[in-house]
């Protein structure tokens, strides 16, 4: 078992507790006597052979840990990860807990920094499975140990054909203007999709259009309606092409302003489909895409400090797979630190979901303390 270690001296008393990670980039974590064991990643457990290299990590780390209090695990109940827990969990007489994807990877920039004060938590990724049971993936949430509080989401958006719309990001562009009311624009922005008017009458039924508030799928519709990418043939692509066509004109022209109006708060939900209407209309993918990233900036910094101040914390934790994006990443960072606000990140792991493990077990050992 290749592992990385990381120093959490607050729990050097606290039993061993292990964390299964969840489905996407596995990883599982253990911690004992105040140090937590993140062992290697082995992939997503979406084939046999990522199931027994999962398996074998969690019994090489149940043999460095001995008997485990808890065994931690995402929300889902149908990963291969969470029903392992289980059934380990089961069989050693140890408490199984599942912790909420999102809560996870805030948890677990927390327990790198060893923060045990109340956070503002900024979760952007793909999807993880909400307590309501929807796919979240766009989060603000207050996060203190082993309890969190979904303070806002993202405006939902529809996955017309549900997680085929995730690899084809020219579904998400037509879900945003559906959305607009310019759902007529479908079938002619994208003549070479023979599946064009049959997700524009999906959409209009309401059929296999589950909601979302993911980050990464509005991601997706940007790049989908500036034209970037349409059909994705690698994990996150569209995300990266929006990415570097947006480094391109920011590195020879500078940041733009952001869009004035380029989205709406309410009631705690961040509602962005101005600005991705402003992208429909837009030529130039270059200036489109640098026009996302300024003005999702500009939002998503609004929306938190607001959180911080409502709430009177002045520490902000982000996490989540959209955070490897450097532009949003950097960018975010300066203008929270420059509205006051400490922000926090993660240094040893990686925002995504191979470090969320650690935040399982961080909420874990809260639960404990408990």
């Amino acid at each position: 078992m290749s592992a990385l270690a990381i120093p959490l001296p607050a729990f050097a008393s606290a039993p061993p507790v292990m964390a299964a990670g969840a489905w996407f980039k596995n990883a599982v974590c253990g911690v004992k006597a105040g140090e937590a064991m993140m062992a290697r990643v082995v992939g997503d457990l979406n084939t046999p052979e990522a199931c027994v290299g999962h398996e074998a990590e969690t019994a090489a780390m149940l043999d460095w840990l001995g008997q485990p209090a808890v065994i931690a695990h995402d929300l889902h109940p149908d990963f291969h990860s969470s029903r392992h827990a289980v059934e380990i969990a089961a069989r050693l007489g140890a408490c199984a807990l599942p912790v909420q994807h999102h809560h996870a990877h805030i948890a677990g920039v927390c327990a790198e920094h060893g923060e045990r004060g109340p956070v503002i938590g900024l979760a952007l990724d793909g999807v993880g499975l909400g307590t309501d049971n929807t796919p979240w993936g766009g989060e603000l949430l207050l996060v203190d140990g082993s309890r969190f509080e979904r303070l806002g989401h993202l405006a939902p958006l529809a996955l017309p054909g549900g997680d085929r719309a995730a690899r084809e990001p020219w579904r998400m562009a037509a879900a945003l203007l559906h959305d607009l009311g310019r759902g007529a624009e479908v079938p002619g922005r994208y003549p070479d999709e023979p599946a064009a008017a049959t997700v524009l009458a999906m959409l209009e039924k309401n059929l296999n259009c589950p909601r979302t508030s993911s980050a990464g799928r509005l991601f997706d519709a940007a790049s989908g309606l500036l034209g970037l990418c349409l059909k994705m043939d690698m994990d996150a692509e569209a995300a990266i092409k929006l990415e570097q066509a947006a480094t391109r004109r920011i590195e020879s022209d500078g940041w733009p302003e952001p869009m004035a109006e380029g989205w709406r708060i309410d009631e705690g939900v961040l509602d962005l489909r101005p600005l991705l209407g402003r992208l429909a209309d837009l030529r130039d993918a270059g200036q489109g895409a640098a026009l996302f990233h300024a003005t999702l900036v500009a939002a998503l910094a609004d929306w938190t400090v607001r959180a911080c101040t409502e709430r009177d914390i002045a520490t902000v934790a982000i996490g989540g797979g959209c955070f490897f994006n450097r532009l949003l990443a950097v960018g975010l960072r300066h203008e929270l630190e420059a509205c006051g606000l400490r922000v926090l990140a993660p240094i040893k792991l990686v925002p995504g979901d191979a470090g969320l493990a650690l935040g399982q077990a961080w909420v874990a050992l809260h639960v404990l303390e408990n």
